[in-house]
């Protein structure tokens, strides 16, 4: 019978670990900073009449927010060439697009869903500044006027203004629906002028 034979068991190779050796880096010199130089301010562009023109878009009754986001969405892909287009609270199933042209307004309301037509004509910008720039109330209001009150506990009520803050664009009122005089602090904007 013989005896098994044990395998030797394997030896394992030291194995060397790369020592790492110090690299010099090279120093780089220090760059001198330029100088900023100075911009030039944009000069004021001031706005020639006839470059562009402002233009009534007939839309579908309460979609003319869905309209100018359509028109938006296209000016932003680069696929129609309007400036602006602008949605007026006060004009109702309107947007108003400016254009250089008619044909370029045309061409960008062309497959719109919602879009009716246009109104013969332009509009001038003088027809609708008032409704792009908004005016303080309290520039309205002068001691003594009588006003209706639009909001707030007291709206319907009709009042005489004792004083006008127009930093805090308040106004301190008397009530005449009331019994006797109460005055009341009232925000501006809740007040509305009644023609004499």
């Amino acid at each position: 019978m013989s005896e098994p034979v044990a395998e030797p068991e394997p030896v394992a190779e030291p194995v060397a670990e790369p020592v790492a050796e110090p690299v010099a880096e090279p120093v780089a010199e220090p760059e001198p900073v330029a100088e900023p130089e100075p911009v030039a301010e944009p000069e004021p562009v001031d706005v020639v009449e006839g470059n562009s023109h402002l233009f009534a878009v007939r839309t579908t009754g309460g979609q003319e927010k869905i309209v100018m986001r359509l028109l938006e969405a296209r000016i932003k892909m680069g696929k129609i060439n309007i400036q602006s287009v602008v949605l007026l609270s006060d004009l109702k199933g309107y947007v108003v697009v400016e254009a250089q042209d008619v044909s370029t307004m045309f061409d960008a309301i062309q497959g719109i869903r919602h879009v009716r037509g246009q109104l013969r004509g332009e509009l001038t910008y003088n027809e609708i500044d008032k409704y792009l720039i908004k005016k303080s109330t309290v520039s309205e209001l002068a001691v003594e006027n009588t006003v209706e009150i639009i909001g707030g506990p007291f709206k319907g009520m009709k009042a005489t203004i004792t004083r006008v803050d127009k930093e805090k664009e308040e106004a301190t009122v008397i009530l005449l629906d009331a019994s006797y005089q109460l005055p009341v602090t009232v925000d501006a904007n809740y007040l509305k002028l009644v023609p004499a």
